[in-house]
């Protein structure tokens, strides 16, 4: 599947993007999962895989996720959503293990299982009971070097894949918008083409495509295997051994830097589509986390959201739903983990009855001028930190939620020791630095804009997709 949601936080699945009292920072923190208090461990593998173990004893259950360092930005133009269908292709059988098979599998054993694609990944995962993990282990090293991709089966499965696009994206309003929005914002980076891919590219991809892709990427030197649950991490090592061990790497083609030229002006697209409710969205180019020892910028911008939206008495919601009641919904989200190293500070807004985009995305940047002009409270800052790492140990506690902190970071160029410095991290955030990364950033020639414009709904019309599970 296509991952959800593009830009998300490094650690927290917040209400909405960002997050915040000084008390019940101190509560959150002493309050941390008995699983944050286990050791991890990491190994490596002589053909270069690494495996990463954190131990989680509370439940006879195991959580294993094997991440490729190849998503969406690696993808070339004509090419668009290779990563996907390949993904998806990944379920189509090897020599030993018949089309549709790996998921009978996992399923008769107690577990459930799926995948998904971003922009800088592609991950793999099952969650089962722990004497499972064998299997798991065994059916992901099986098609890491033996998949077979058949005609017969591409044919079939990348009319599955446009059936996705269709309904995740064209029978969706904001999803078009999201598309198109992307597009305007990224001139030229990667990032500006969608993770599923453009229908045209879809149309005309062949199955030498995905062999091609899978040939180049899926080698063990550029995948991770992240195991979290009531495991012996000795043990895993030695499954993982056992049965990714003996797969013979590859070289991995060079990566050249990728950059998006500096934005020289405002940008502005209005996308028409059937729909019941306008939204508009708004996004400023933003640095993102580079050394995450010495930055302190983009766990500014990280506050900054978390100031403006993440809790009912944020200052989006509190100002612009409540008070002035100009809106229905209001966000504003940042990402500061991105293997593209360049992001996106986005605000967000569906208006109320009778208000337009336009008084909308006025009340959205008047909220950004008032942080830049007067600051944020000290009062201010310590609640949305409070709420941000309250939000993050408390998420902690479910072992995929573990498992997917250290797979994302890793497979983007972090360590999962950036996980320990992320609480101080944030707590070291000034008031001031606050300010001046909004005076700096959200900036109108940075800004790019994007109005959803809803056209008459027809009632008979029918959906153009269907939805896709493995």
């Amino acid at each position: 599947m296509v991952e959800a949601i593009k830009n998300r936080p490094m650690l927290a699945d917040r209400s909405r993007w960002g997050g915040a009292a000084s008390a019940l920072l101190y509560i959150a923190l002493a309050c941390m999962p008995q699983a944050q208090a286990a050791e991890t461990h990491e190994f490596k593998l002589d053909n270069g895989m690494r495996v990463i173990v954190q131990e989680d004893h509370r439940a006879p259950v195991v959580v294993s996720q094997v991440w490729y360092r190849a998503g969406s930005v690696d993808e070339v133009n004509g090419k668009t959503g290779v990563a996907h269908v390949l993904e998806h292709m990944m379920f189509k059988g090897t020599k030993t293990v018949p089309p549709g098979q790996f998921s009978r599998l996992i399923a008769a054993a107690g577990g459930r299982e799926n995948a998904f694609t971003g922009t800088d990944y592609t991950a793999y995962y099952q969650q089962l009971e722990k004497s499972k993990l064998p299997l798991a282990i065994r059916l992901e090293a099986d098609r890491m070097a033996n998949l077979e991709l058949t005609e017969e089966e591409f044919s079939k499965e990348i009319k599955v894949v446009m059936e996705e696009r269709r309904w995740r994206t064209d029978d969706k309003p904001q999803g078009m918008l999201n598309e198109q929005f992307n597009a305007v914002a990224y001139h030229a980076h990667p990032y500006g083409r969608p993770i599923v891919g453009w229908m045209n590219d879809l149309e005309n991809m062949t199955v030498a495509d995905a062999r091609e892709w899978y040939q180049t990427w899926y080698t063990p030197s550029n995948a991770i295997l992240v195991v979290v649950g009531d495991v012996d991490p000795q043990a895993v090592y030695k499954l993982a051994k056992q049965h990714f061990g003996k797969i013979k790497p590859h070289a991995l083609p060079p990566r050249k830097p990728q950059v998006e030229p500096k934005q020289i002006g405002e940008r502005r697209i209005v996308v028409k589509v059937p729909a019941e409710l306008p939204y508009v969205r708004l996004g400023f180019h933003v640095p993102v986390l580079q050394d995450a020892d010495k930055d302190w910028e983009p766990y500014a911008l990280e506050i900054l959201a978390g100031v403006l939206d993440g809790h009912a008495s944020a200052r989006l919601n509190q100002n612009l739903v409540r008070q002035k009641q100009l809106a229905v919904e209001v966000g504003a989200g940042y990402d500061l983990i991105q293997r593209g190293q360049v992001g996106l500070f986005e605000l967000e807004g569906t208006p109320s009855e009778g208000r337009t985009v336009a008084e909308l995305e006025e009340a959205l940047l008047n909220e950004v001028e008032r942080i830049k002009q007067e600051g944020v409270t000290e009062e201010e800052l310590q609640r949305v930190k409070a709420q941000v790492i309250a939000a993050d140990v408390y998420q902690r506690d479910s072992m995929f939620y573990q498992a997917m902190q250290i797979g994302r970071l890793e497979t983007t160029g972090f360590s999962w020791r950036t996980l320990k410095h992320y609480p101080a991290r944030l707590q070291a955030v000034t008031p001031q630095q606050v300010q001046d990364v909004a005076r700096k950033y959200l900036v109108k020639d940075g800004m790019t804009v994007a109005i959803l414009d809803p056209q008459p709904i027809d009632p008979n019309a029918k959906p153009k997709g269907k939805p896709y599970a493995h």
